[in-house]
C-alpha cells in the first residue's frame, strides 16, 4: 500500500471497477424494497457548475446510503435538453442546435461521471430525441381528444427578444425568465392545458405531502389561490348586456363606486371604437405583460368609457373605467371597486378623483387611506350594523333572491399557455385544414420529427419552421386535402412534468410507460431548487394526476419526499460568469479529486440552506482524506501483535467502542431521518480524532482498531467511494465495500460501566457525581446526599421533602 495518496489513480481505477461490474445498474425484483433517489436533470449548457455538483452529490449519497441499507435503488439521470439558450447559442457558434446539444450532453456525461454517481447510465435520456418525444405528442392527441387540451385567441406574455409566449411563471419582474426582455401583451392562437379541473385536487392532495418543506407548499398554495365568494351581476345601462364581476368582500358592496375593466375585455373593445383616446390608452396597455407580477409594479392607469352600470342592490347609476391593472384572464376581467377598502382602488380613485365610500367602520379609517379589515357594516342601507362575515352571507342571498348574483369559488391558477413559436422544441402535434379546421395527426403517423440540420440566423424572426414547406405542407388526416402542419413547439415544461415516469422504461418502444413504472413510483426522494416549486413542481404533480386518470400509472403525486438544496455562494452572490466569481469543477476535481469536492460540498454547510465556497475549505476537506489515506496506512503496515479480542477490554477501549456505536447511532439517524449531512461528517471526523487520543493513551488491540476504521469505512462510503473504495481492498481483503451493509449499532455497547450524573438542589446546579451502572436508585440517592460540597446546601437532612432521580442524568434534591 502506498503512503501517499494517488486520487487520480485511485478515481480512475474505482470508476473502471463500477463500469465493469455494471454497479448501479438495476432492475426491478419484487422481493427486495425499492428506492428512487431523482435530482432535477440539467439543461445540458455545455459545463456543470457547482450547484449541478451540490445537487448530485447529495442525491448519490442518498442513493448509496440506501443502497447499503438493502433497497434497490434507482437513480438515473438525462438531459432537459429542449429551449431557447440551445438556439440561442446555435446562432453564436454558427451551428446547428442539435448539434451543439449533443456536443454539451457528450461533454456534461463526462463530468458527470468524474464525479463518482452511481447513476444507472442504461436508463438515460434526452427530452430532444424522438423516442421521448414521440410520447408526449402521443399524450397531447389524447388529452386534446378529452378536452383536456384546447386552443383559443388569449392574450399571453410576449418576449419580443426571443420572440415567443411565456406562462406567467416565466415572467420575472416584468421580464422575461430567460432573455431579460420587457415583456409585452399580445393576442395570439395557442393551445392550453386545463390544469384548472385539476386546481381543487392540486390544493387538496397538498396536504398529503408530509415529507414536502412547507415553504413550497405554501408556495403553490398561493399560486392556486382558492377564493370563496360571490359573484354579481351588473347591468349596463346603454348596451343592454351584463356585467359579470367576481368579489370576496361582497360585504364592501354598498361601497362600490366604479367598476374597472380589463383593456382587453368585449366591452373595453367597444368603447375604443367609438373614442379614438381609449383606442390609444389600450394600445399603451399592451406594452405592459399580462402576468400579476406585471401589472402589480405598474403605474396605475385608466380610462373613463362613459359608459355605467346599475348597482344590482341601489339602482344607482356606476361608472364604468378600464384599468390596467385589472387582468382578463383573472374572473370575468372587471372588478368591483371599493377605494374605502382596496389599497389599489384607493389609489386609483386619489388619481382620478373619484368618488370614496366608507362602508366598514373602523377607528383606522381617516381617509387618508383604505381599511381593508372587517369590521361592522355603516352606509350600508338594510345592512348597516351587521359584522362582515354574517353580511356577506345576507348580501350574497339578497343577490340571488334579485337573480343579480350568486356565490361562487375561484381559483387563481389559470390554464397553462404550451404553443411556442420557436424551433427547438417538441413539434405541437396538429394539422391546420382550411374545411376541417384543427385535426391531430393519426397515432400511426407519430413522431413528427423535428428537422434537425437547422441552422439558425440572428435575422431570423421568429421560427425557421414558418419557411420550412417540406415540414409544414401535409395531407389534412380528416379529408385528404392540402393542409398546414403546426409550427408551434411545446413548451419544454411539458417534457419536464413526464421524465422521472419514463426513467422506469426508457427502452419501451410501443407505449408511453409500462408495469415497470408502477414497481419504481412515486420518486421516494427528489432534489432540486426552490425556484421550481411553482413551475416544474406544480406542473409535474398535474401531469402525474393526469398519467393516472388515463390509466397509465398508479400513483396519485409523483415525489414522496422533496429537499430545496440551497445555492453554492461565492463572495457573498450567487456563482455565475457575469459575476467572474465561478468555479471549473473539471479544474477542481484535476488538483484535489472528486471525493474532496463531494466531501466539501456536503460538509460545508445543511443541505437546504446557501453554501459560502471556501478554497480553505477545499484545502481542509483534501487534508481531511490523506490524513485518512496515512491513519489505515499505518494500520496496514505497522507490525502489530495481532489478537482475536481475548484479552481484558479496559477503560479506553470501552469507551472507543461505546464512541463507536454512538456515532453510528447519530449518523443512521442523520442520514435517516434528519438529511444533516454536515452532522454527519462532522461526527465521523470526531470518531477518527478520539481514535488517535484513544490511541495515544496506550496500544489499542490491533482488532478494536481494524473494528472502528472499517465503521468509519463504511459511513463515509455514501460521501467519499472512491478512497473508501480503495482503502477497504487493504482493510478488507477479496471484499467489495459497495457489497457490504450498512453499519449495524451494538446496543449493548451504548451501556457504560461508570455513568456521570449531575446534582441540583431545589433545580440548581450544586455538583456531579460518578455513578455505576448497576447502583440502584436508592444507593444512588443516599450516596447524593453524602457528598461533602453537597451537604453544605442541605444544612439538614430533616429538610429534605424529596429526592427527584432521572435515570442516567440528574438528581434533583428538594428541601423546605
Amino acid at each position: 500500500m502506498s503512503p501517499e495518496y494517488k486520487f487520480k489513480e485511485i478515481e480512475s481505477k474505482t470508476q473502471t471497477k463500477w463500469k465493469n461490474l455494471n454497479s448501479f445498474t438495476v432492475t426491478e425484483n419484487k422481493d427486495q424494497p425499492k428506492f428512487y433517489v431523482l435530482s432535477m436533470f440539467p439543461y445540458p449548457s455545455g459545463n456543470l457548475h457547482m450547484g449541478h455538483v451540490r445537487n448530485y452529490t447529495i442525491g448519490d449519497v442518498i442513493s448509496r446510503y440506501k443502497r447499503m441499507k438493502g433497497f434497490n435503488v434507482l437513480q438515473p439521470m438525462g438531459w432537459d435538453a429542449f429551449g431557447l439558450p440551445a438556439e440561442n447559442a446555435a446562432i453564436q457558434n454558427n451551428t446547428a442546435p442539435a448539434k451543439w446539444t449533443n456536443k454539451n450532453i457528450e461533454h456534461m456525461r463526462l463530468q458527470l461521471k468524474q464525479l463518482g454517481l452511481s447513476i444507472d447510465w442504461d436508463r438515460e435520456l434526452s427530452t430532444c430525441d424522438v423516442n421521448y418525444y414521440r410520447w408526449e405528442q402521443w399524450l397531447f392527441i389524447k388529452l386534446y381528444e378529452k378536452g383536456l387540451i384546447f386552443k383559443k385567441t388569449a392574450m399571453v406574455n410576449w418576449d419580443p427578444i426571443d420572440k415567443t409566449v411565456l406562462a406567467n411563471e416565466q415572467v420575472v419582474d416584468g421580464k422575461g425568465w430567460r432573455s431579460g426582455a420587457v415583456v409585452e401583451r399580445k393576442e395570439i392562437p395557442q393551445y392550453f392545458m386545463k390544469i384548472t379541473d385539476y386546481a381543487d385536487e392540486l390544493l387538496e392532495e397538498l396536504d398529503d405531502l408530509n415529507e414536502w418543506p412547507e415553504q413550497v407548499k405554501i408556495m403553490q398554495k398561493n399560486w392556486i389561490g382558492k377564493s370563496s365568494g360571490c359573484e354579481i351581476n351588473f347591468k349596463l345601462v346603454e348596451l343592454g348586456e351584463v356585467l359579470k364581476v367576481f368579489t370576496t368582500r361582497v360585504d364592501t358592496l354598498m361601497g362600490a363606486t366604479y367598476l374597472a375593466i380589463a383593456p382587453e375585455h368585449k366591452i373595453s373593445q367597444i368603447a375604443s371604437k367609438k373614442d379614438k383616446k381609449i383606442k390609444n390608452f389600450i394600445e399603451e396597455c399592451k406594452k405592459i405583460g399580462v402576468s400579476e407580477a406585471q401589472i402589480a409594479s405598474a403605474e396605475k392607469k385608466g380610462i373613463d368609457t362613459g359608459l355605467f352600470a346599475i348597482h344590482p342592490i341601489t339602482k344607482k347609476n356606476i361608472p364604468i373605467w378600464i384599468a390596467n391593472y385589472v387582468l382578463i384572464s383573472y374572473g370575468e376581467g372587471a372588478v368591483m371597486a371599493v377605494p374605502a377598502h382596496d389599497d389599489r382602488d384607493f389609489e386609483f380613485s386619489q388619481k382620478y378623483q373619484l368618488p370614496i365610500q366608507q362602508v366598514i367602520k373602523s377607528d383606522e379609517y381617516d381617509g387618508t387611506k383604505a381599511f381593508i379589515g372587517t369590521g361592522n357594516l355603516i352606509n350600508s342601507n338594510e345592512f348597516n350594523n351587521l359584522p362582515s362575515e354574517e353580511a356577506q352571507n345576507s348580501i350574497a342571498a339578497k343577490l340571488e333572491a334579485l337573480g343579480a348574483g350568486k356565490k361562487r369559488i375561484q381559483f387563481r391558477l389559470r390554464d397553462w399557455g404550451i404553443s411556442r413559436q420557436r424551433y427547438w422544441g417538441c413539434p405541437i402535434p396538429m394539422i391546420y385544414c382550411k374545411d376541417c379546421g384543427d385535426v391531430p395527426v393519426k397515432e400511426k403517423d407519430l413522431p413528427v420529427t423535428l428537422p434537425v440540420d437547422v441552422k439558425m440566423n440572428a435575422s431570423d424572426i421568429g421560427s425557421p419552421l414558418n419557411n420550412m414547406s417540406n415540414f409544414y405542407s401535409c395531407i389534412c388526416p380528416k379529408c385528404g386535402k392540402d393542409a398546414k402542419r403546426e409550427t408551434d413547439t411545446m413548451d419544454t415544461f411539458f417534457e419536464s412534468s413526464w421524465y422521472f415516469a419514463r426513467y422506469a422504461c426508457p427502452n419501451q418502444e410501443s407505449k408511453m410507460l409500462d408495469d415497470r413504472t408502477n414497481y419504481w413510483l412515486p420518486v421516494d426522494f427528489y432534489i432540486g431548487g426552490i425556484e421550481h416549486a411553482i413551475l416544474h413542481l406544480l406542473y409535474a404533480r398535474f401531469f402525474n394526476k393526469i398519467l393516472s386518470d388515463i390509466g397509465l400509472i398508479k400513483s396519485r403525486e409523483p415525489f414522496k419526499k422533496l429537499l430545496t438544496q440551497g445555492m453554492v455562494l461565492k463572495g457573498g452572490t450567487k456563482m455565475s460568469k457575469s459575476q467572474g466569481n465561478t468555479v471549473n469543477p473539471e479544474e477542481l476535481i484535476d488538483k484535489y479529486g472528486a471525493d474532496t469536492a463531494r466531501l466539501f460540498i456536503m460538509f460545508a454547510a445543511p443541505a437546504e440552506q446557501s453554501l459560502e465556497w471556501s478554497d480553505k475549505g477545499i484545502e481542509g476537506a483534501h487534508r481531511f482524506l490523506k490524513r485518512l489515506w496515512a491513519i489505515v496506512h499505518s494500520h496496514i503496515e505497522k507490525d502489530f501483535k495481532k489478537n482475536n479480542g481475548n484479552i481484558e477490554v479496559g477503560k479506553i477501549e470501552k469507551e472507543l467502542n461505546f464512541k463507536l456505536n454512538a456515532t453510528i447511532k447519530k449518523v443512521t439517524d442523520d442520514l435517516e431521518r434528519r438529511n444533516s449531512f454536515n452532522t454527519v461528517i462532522s461526527s465521523i471526523m470526531e470518531l477518527l480524532n478520539f481514535l488517535n487520543e484513544c490511541e495515544k493513551k496506550e496500544e489499542l488491540p490491533h482488532s478494536l482498531k481494524q473494528k472502528v476504521l472499517e465503521n468509519i469505512l463504511l459511513m463515509l462510503n455514501p460521501f467519499v467511494p472512491h478512497i473508501t473504495s480503495e482503502l477497504w481492498e487493504y482493510i478488507k481483503p477479496n471484499t467489495n465495500i459497495d457489497d457490504i451493509s450498512w453499519p449495524a449499532v451494538e446496543k449493548s455497547a451504548l451501556v457504560l460501566d461508570e455513568i456521570k450524573i449531575v446534582i441540583q438542589v431545589n433545580g440548581k446546579l450544586r455538583g456531579n457525581m460518578i455513578i455505576s451502572a448497576e447502583q440502584k436508585e436508592n444507593q444512588i440517592k443516599e450516596k447524593a446526599i453524602e457528598i461533602e460540597s453537597i451537604k453544605k446546601f442541605i444544612d439538614d437532612k430533616d429538610k429534605i421533602k424529596k429526592i427527584i432521580y432521572v435515570k442516567d442524568k440528574l438528581i434533583n434534591i428538594v428541601i423546605g
